[in-house]
């Protein structure tokens, strides 16, 4: 007899949210407005003067609802990346929408040429929109690949005197290393690091990766005590040119970094050190919601919550 192939478990297709749709739901920036106060205060608008919540009604020229007892402004805008913007709030949804739109994203040279606006407001909007995608996640469980990878261009493109550098230490020279874990068939988490190593890596693994959990990485000195931490430990040797053993491989964690290498590449062509976790961010959160059947824009906008617990 012949063993039944194992069949990878059936996701929901994800639905589609197409320019029609967002045209419908959101015309205008009372509409968008309306949103977001029913999404901030699911059940109603409590009134600090009143104490309780109370009916409240939309301000002709202001981007508030005022109370229809004592006329108290609450503007759902405070503390969110909307917040004192002068920019049209349509316009935010709008960005939002391209940027959830695309699989691996959009610059904000061409918001500046969607939303006509200037690039330093693209560009804002952009960081802004990015920076609500930075979740607090659970740990992973069951089967967990780590890996590190290390980002930054290449030598060739390099001024002179961080070229010469580049060249006589290691390839890694001169980029930003990056440490990720990804649960199989599961959500990924990635976070830049000063450097790699057992100070790095193993702290890593304990902060992101439940106990007991079985963790697959490669030959990497700096994954020598995974085991001694409480984990099942299994390697493959690249160096060796090993990748897989059983079902031991790191060939999903190494999808997700050429994933977000090759977005890059294509896409923002180049980032800096400082804003390349929010970059990651962005991936970790489209690839967490891989499976969802839920669009992806309206993911991106129930993240309007977070930025206000966030920024307040």
């Amino acid at each position: 007899m012949t063993k039944a192939k194992s069949e990878k478990p059936k996701h929901p297709k994800m639905q589609r949210y197409t320019l029609r749709d967002f045209e419908r739901e959101f015309p205008n920036d009372d509409a968008c407005l309306e949103w977001l106060k029913n999404h901030l205060y699911p059940e109603g608008i409590f009134c600090e003067t009143c104490q309780r919540v109370t009916k409240h009604h939309k301000a002709t020229s202001r981007r508030s609802y005022t109370c229809d007892y004592c006329g108290l402004h609450v503007h759902p805008t405070v503390n969110t990346i909307c917040h004192k913007s002068p920019t049209p709030l349509r316009l935010w949804f709008y960005a939002i929408y391209l940027m959830a739109s695309t699989r691996c994203g959009i610059s904000a040279k061409q918001l500046e040429r969607e939303l006509g606006v200037t690039y330093k407001t693209a560009w804002r909007m952009f960081k802004q929109i990015r920076s609500m995608l930075n979740e607090g996640l659970d740990p992973l469980s069951g089967k967990v690949e780590v890996d590190e990878t290390y980002v930054g261009g290449k030598a060739k493109n390099m001024h002179k005197d961080r070229r010469e550098k580049v060249i006589q230490g290691r390839g890694a020279v001169g980029k930003v290393p990056v440490v990720g874990a990804v649960q199989r068939e599961g959500r990924v988490i990635a976070k830049t690091a000063a450097e790699v190593n057992a100070d790095t890596l193993i702290p890593f693994v304990k902060e992101h990766i439940m106990p007991e959990s079985t963790v697959f990485t490669d030959e990497h000195r700096g994954y020598g005590d995974v085991e001694s931490s409480g984990y099942a430990h299994k390697r493959v040797h690249h160096s060796a040119k090993v990748y897989v053993i059983g079902d031991a491989h790191t060939n999903t964690i190494e999808g997700f970094w050429s994933l977000v290498k090759n977005g890059i590449r294509g896409v923002y062509h180049n980032v800096g050190a400082k804003y390349l976790q929010t970059y990651f961010d962005e991936y970790s959160f489209r690839y967490n919601r891989r499976h969802d059947s839920q669009p992806m824009f309206v993911s991106f906008l129930q993240q309007f919550e977070k930025a206000s617990e966030k920024l307040s």
